[in-house]
């Protein structure tokens, strides 16, 4: 390889590639959530190879790719010199990313200059934010989703409804790199970097689903509102098994740091205010925004952007993470299942596992980790299988088959974290222990025979749920104050 650089002719993110010989059938840069595709030219005595370092993932915008390291694979022709690992190249900074090339690797991470990577770097701004000289703050909004992994869940239904009835807000987005889409309107800061900080010190209303990383200093007429990112059967919290002073120290101080805390129902009101000890503040008890696109999405657009079939019998398999492992579990064939159900499988991992997993592949099996809204995906499944994941509660609002794959249930309930009630006496479809109890359960069971178990779960887990929660919270959001409507 005769030469390489990180930037194409008109100055977008690539990784450029040049030698001599014959030209490569192939030049793919292969990461464990995305990949992409090199542009080839040359026939004669050298090639060339330019590899976008941008991406458009599930259809939608053109984004810089997620940060992580990706393989250069060439893949040669007849007599190509072609010699990835030949190549290193010192880091450089591009528009929305930062990217080095060495030996065939390449390293993808977000553009945050690199004095604040470091420890000292991170402290002076951390201090800076904490005790310098404060900005007005500003009619504006710091969305938050799962550490900025993600735009989603609670906090994008917010956003949306919020930017239809109010537009004059600004919107900033927390997210770890420029790969994470942001909605419309809104303005993606990339985490640890002057501009968050700075958006985080001047918002009036944080709107999060998780706790609030770094640190967090309140300023007068600033607020927080605590989403949650799902009604627990899972114990967490003040409950989680074994009693550790420092995590009890933690959470304490973590709910100090909310002044409203969203909750599915009144039985997820009960659970979370005790488990955060959030005992005596206000609680709105106003169903999910995120599952309002459950009454009214068909699930065809998100069929079509991950192309399947509108007539295709669609699983999607959703388990929660695990204390123990940072990977999803692998209870499951999912390529055997999509063979045994003759339907598409659909495989997301909880947000956990998005950056230290990679993506299954397989007939009929598609990853759909990445994909940034879990309410799309659920419209789109005709049935859902899980195991303890709170997916369980808002796909019911949906009314379409549930099935529970759980062969790690004495363990998980007994000892890895324990329950908030008996799944078992409860669950409104079949709980299996094996791949084999799981095709059997939906090529024979009948689902109808749960439907008095489905109402009643609906009953006690998603009573408003009704297409209308976004609506209800950001009215609550404008009638107190948090922001003004512009």
């Amino acid at each position: 390889m005769t030469d390489a650089r990180l930037f194409d002719d008109a100055g977008m993110p690539a990784l450029e590639l040049s030698g001599e010989g014959a030209r490569p059938v192939s030049v793919v840069l292969e990461g464990a959530r995305a990949r992409s595709y090199g542009r080839l030219r040359g026939r004669g005595r050298t090639w060339r190879a330019v590899v976008p370092l941008h991406v458009s993932r599930w259809g939608g915008a053109d984004l810089p790719l997620p940060s992580g390291r990706y393989r250069l694979r060439v893949e040669p022709g007849e007599a190509t010199d072609a010699d990835p690992s030949a190549a290193s190249i010192a880091e450089t900074g591009l528009v929305g990313l930062r990217a080095a090339l060495d030996a065939g690797v390449v390293t993808i991470s977000a553009p945050v200059d690199p004095v604040y990577r470091s420890g000292e770097g991170r402290a002076a701004i951390e201090r800076r934010y904490a005790t310098g000289r404060r900005e007005p703050l500003e009619n504006a909004v710091f969305f938050e989703s799962f550490y900025g992994r993600t735009a989603g869940c609670n906090p994008l239904a917010i956003d949306r409804e919020l930017a239809r009835v109010a537009p004059g807000v600004t919107r900033y987005w927390s997210v770890v790199d420029l790969s994470v889409e942001v909605p419309d309107g809104a303005i993606a800061v990339v985490e640890g970097s002057p501009d968050w900080w700075r958006a985080r010190g001047v918002s009036r209303l944080l709107v999060v689903n998780d706790w609030l990383r770094r640190r967090f200093v309140r300023r007068r007429g600033q607020r927080v509102l605590q989403t949650w990112h799902g009604t627990p059967l899972k114990r967490l919290a003040l409950y989680r098994p074994g009693f550790d002073p420092r995590r009890a120290l933690a959470v304490v101080r973590e709910s100090r740091r909310w002044d409203v805390l969203l909750a599915q129902s009144p039985y997820a009101a009960r659970v979370l205010s005790k488990a955060y000890a959030f005992l005596g503040r206000p609680v709105w008890v106003e169903g999910y925004p995120r599952d309002d696109a459950l009454q009214h999405d068909d699930g065809r657009e998100t069929r079509r952007r991950l192309g399947i079939h509108p007539e295709e019998r669609v699983l999607l398999y959703a388990p929660t993470w695990r204390d123990d492992r940072e990977r999803i579990v692998d209870f499951i064939d999912p390529s055997a299942l999509a063979r045994a159900a003759d339907a598409v499988v659909l495989v997301r991992g909880h947000t956990r596992t998005l950056q230290p997993g990679a993506d299954l592949h397989g007939p009929r099996v598609i990853d759909v980790t990445g994909y940034p809204d879990t309410s799309r995906l659920l419209a789109a499944a005709d049935a859902l299988v899980t195991d303890y994941s709170s997916v369980m509660f808002d796909f019911a609002v949906t009314g379409k088959p549930l099935y529970f794959l759980v062969p790690d249930l004495e363990r998980y309930r007994g000892e890895m974290r324990g329950f908030f009630f008996d799944l078992l006496d409860l669950a409104p479809g079949p709980v299996v222990r094996t791949q084999h109890e799981l095709e059997r359960a939906l090529i024979d069971v009948d689902p109808s025979i749960f439907a008095e178990r489905y109402a009643r779960w609906k009953t006690l887990f998603v009573p408003r749920d009704d297409g209308r929660a976004a609506e209800r919270v950001v009215a609550r959001i404008l009638d107190q104050g948090f922001v003004d409507r512009g």
